[in-house]
């Protein structure tokens, strides 16, 4: 890992330090400046290790639906929804057609199945139908992560805990204490879990291409 590629990894590090203890302590202001400043962060460290467009593309669709998610209206959660909806596209693509355990998908569906099911009733009526469809992309997502290993796999599987939190929060049921801080916090560790094991992937893949080196 060069330099560079050390630094921004420790921004990024900082600026999650720095947004998860600005919610634990309510402090509004440190959590508009850092939130803004992850993903571009992660992705600029993403790209100094040679990683591919696709993930830097996931990475850059979820710092837009991280911004548009800064604002409480109901347009901007569409929207920001919609850029994390894209960004899972771009995931799906990475992940191609690489094995995945059939039983792992089963599992998923009977959780996205019954998670949709139980929050559907609560859901506004303009955001049921959305929610639903983004939900059997984010699923997907995290099935098909699997296919690059645990570390992608256990980022996938966060970020479809970190969504279903705020899902949760908009179906107005119960929350745990500090609700934003568990969501950032499962949705930063499914972003860095993710860039990670799809770098982790790339090498393991490239090595295999060189074979075994001689002396």
């Amino acid at each position: 890992m060069s330099t560079l590629s050390r630094a921004l990894l420790g921004a990024f590090l900082l600026a999650a330090a720095v947004d998860l203890g600005s919610l634990l302590a309510g402090a509004d202001t440190g959590h508009l400046i850092a939130k803004p400043l992850l993903m571009p962060l992660l992705a600029a460290y993403a790209a100094t290790r040679g990683a591919p467009r696709l993930l830097l593309a996931a990475l850059l669709f979820g710092w837009g639906g991280d911004v548009f998610l800064l604002s409480g209206a109901d347009w901007a959660f569409l929207v920001g929804m919609g850029s994390f909806a894209l960004g899972h596209v771009c995931y799906l693509v990475l992940f191609g057609r690489r094995r995945t355990s059939p039983l792992l998908g089963v599992l998923y569906a009977v959780a996205l199945l019954g998670t949709v099911a139980a929050l559907w009733p609560d859901l506004p009526a303009e955001l049921r139908i959305p929610v639903a469809g983004y939900s059997l992309l984010l699923t997907a997502m995290a099935y098909r992560s699997s296919a690059l290993g645990v570390l992608a796999g256990a980022g996938g599987a966060l970020f479809l805990l970190s969504d279903t939190l705020i899902a949760t929060g908009v179906a107005d049921w119960p929350q745990l204490p500090a609700p934003d801080f568990w969501v950032m916090l499962t949705y930063l560790a499914a972003q860095y879990l993710l860039t990670t094991g799809v770098l982790k992937a790339m090498y393991g893949e490239r090595r295999t291409m060189e074979g075994p080196t001689t002396v």
